[in-house]
């Protein structure tokens, strides 16, 4: 099986750094050259992808637009299956049925990065304990998948969720697009001037994922806009409410809107994998 990567970042390396570990032979593409030679001197890649007809399986790691233009324009060889890691999947499946095609496509989401990005920061390791979320529906090829669940098993996920796109877009709107915003919009807060010894865990966990990449994050928003309107607007909600209930001075009130946030997240829902309309698969 000749397997290529496209995009050569900290995901897209690592997917290089993790499959070559598991005994595959791997070749990279990368629109600048640096991160090319880097993975060639650093053994990332065992040579560089000039004819996508050449290979079986090709994960796409790119930005959303960036993926849709190169799965929807590249020849492909006959039969190869091509995966893309987009945070969104919905709008990439919508535009991936709407072109002709002789290759067989399944959408996948890493769960799992860094706070800094380029392949200089890519691990082997990097999926070690992260879930890989494969979306498929009724059009999907179950030969196609199961060669991605093997590949995603070989590159030591500890697990898989299967979803639909349209599942996987709802709950990644609130699980980590409405994160990133809520992070980046704590920071923009005067108190964040000399706070070097005032913080605690609390504030790194907020802080953490503020510096988002506003290129690609943007495009991402923008492709599930829908879904993370809603969840805006439901935080916003919930911050009115806690608002209200401060300003009112009423203890009870505040008491009220605290509980129902701890009973929420206490009632184990935050901490569970399943779901309606979700499976997971445990690989260790």
């Amino acid at each position: 099986m000749k397997v290529c990567v496209v995009g050569l970042g900290l995901i897209g390396g690592s997917i290089c750094m993790a499959l070559k570990k598991a005994g595959y032979k791997v070749y990279g593409y990368n629109r600048s050259q640096a991160p090319i030679n880097y993975a060639l001197q650093n053994g990332v890649i065992d040579g560089v992808a000039t004819d996508f007809k050449e290979y079986d399986v090709i994960f796409v790691a790119l930005p959303p637009n960036n993926t849709v233009d190169f799965i929807t324009k590249t020849p492909f060889k006959n039969g190869a299956i091509v995966s893309d890691i987009c945070g969104v999947k919905g709008a990439i499946l919508s535009k991936v049925n709407e072109c002709v095609r002789n290759f067989y496509y399944v959408g996948t989401h890493p769960m799992a990065g860094k706070e800094v990005s380029g392949i200089y920061n890519a691990e082997s390791t990097l999926f070690s304990n992260a879930s890989m979320i494969i979306c498929s529906d009724e059009n999907t090829d179950k030969n196609a998948l199961n060669v991605i669940k093997k590949l995603v098993k070989d590159m030591n996920f500890k697990r898989i969720v299967e979803c639909s796109a349209e599942v996987h877009d709802k709950k990644i709107a609130y699980t980590s697009q409405l994160a990133h915003v809520v992070s980046n919009a704590y920071v923009k807060n005067e108190e964040i001037e000399s706070c070097l010894g005032f913080t605690g865990g609390s504030f790194q966990d907020m802080t953490r994922i503020a510096g988002v990449d506003e290129h690609i994050w943007s495009e991402l928003y923008l492709l599930n806009k829908e879904n993370l309107l809603q969840k805006t607007e439901l935080l916003i909600e919930s911050l009115t409410q806690f608002k209200n209930a401060l300003d009112s001075g009423d203890e009870n009130k505040l008491k009220a809107v605290l509980k129902e946030g701890k009973d929420l997240f206490e009632d184990g829902k935050a901490n569970s994998f399943t779901g309606k309309d979700i499976t997971v698969i445990n690989l260790k």
